[in-house]
């Protein structure tokens, strides 16, 4: 019963996301761009559309997993480096 809930409230909350009130907003903007003959609203409404699709696209990607790999090739970039000090101070 927890697990349904849980999975409805999510779906709740993808409809009602900000991605999808600004695709939403874009769409508007677009239409009623179209419905007056206002070109400028078709260029607006096409960048709120996009920007919202670009958003939609960077919160998908796994940002936890992209900066633990970064730190660890900051860790053995370091560690490269110290070990090319020693050597440099060795000589």
């Amino acid at each position: 019963m927890a697990d349904t809930e849980k999975q409805e409230k999510s779906l709740v909350q993808k409809i009602v996301s900000m991605e999808t009130m600004i695709f939403l907003v874009g769409l508007f903007i677009l239409g009623s761009g179209i419905y007056r003959s206002e070109p400028m609203q078709y260029f607006f409404g096409g960048m709120i559309i996009s920007g919202s699709v670009a958003l939609h696209f960077v919160r998908k990607k796994d940002w936890k997993k992209h900066w633990e790999e970064q730190e660890a090739m900051q860790r053995r970039y370091e560690a490269r480096r110290k070990m090319e000090q020693e050597e440099k101070n060795g000589e």
